[in-house]
């Protein structure tokens, strides 16, 4: 079975124009969010907020503990590291590589300002959970209205 592009047809020629530019850059931009191998790596993060901590999980499969640095100055998280090739070497035969190695480098904005002494980080079986309580001047606090 063979996909068929859907062209969208107009009878305005600029709206045509205007369909074909978004096509021709869709297509120029489109793969660039995933790196070549070798080159550098993007892990996958997800954020989330409750009332006390930010918890920031990041996908980083291949790295141990020893390859990932992490720091937070105000409201910024920062997460590198490296992950390294293992090589593999044979006399005969071909290899096909697909894996992604090399260094990596996100910044996270976070929603708030966290308190950075008590950050705390664990990495399992190639995710990062990282768990950062709110500073106490962004934590809400509750005011009693008096009658």
């Amino acid at each position: 079975m063979t996909l068929v592009p859907y062209i969208k047809q107009s009878r305005n020629p600029l709206t045509t124009l205007h369909n074909e530019m978004d096509d021709l850059f869709d297509s120029f931009f489109r793969g660039l969010d995933k790196p070549f191998a070798g080159y550098k790596t993007w892990p996958a993060i997800d954020v989330a907020e409750d009332g006390d901590s930010i918890h920031v999980r990041a996908e980083v499969p291949g790295c141990n503990a020893e390859d990932i640095d992490i720091s937070v100055y105000g409201n910024t998280l920062t997460i590198s590291g490296e992950k390294k090739l293992k090589e593999e070497k044979k006399e005969k035969g071909y290899y096909h590589i697909e894996s992604s190695y090399g260094t990596f480098r996100r910044e996270i904005t976070l929603p708030t300002d966290v308190d950075s002494g008590k950050v705390d980080a664990t990495c399992k079986e190639g995710v990062l959970s990282i768990t950062m309580p709110k500073a106490a001047k962004a934590k809400a606090v509750k005011v009693k209205v008096k009658s």
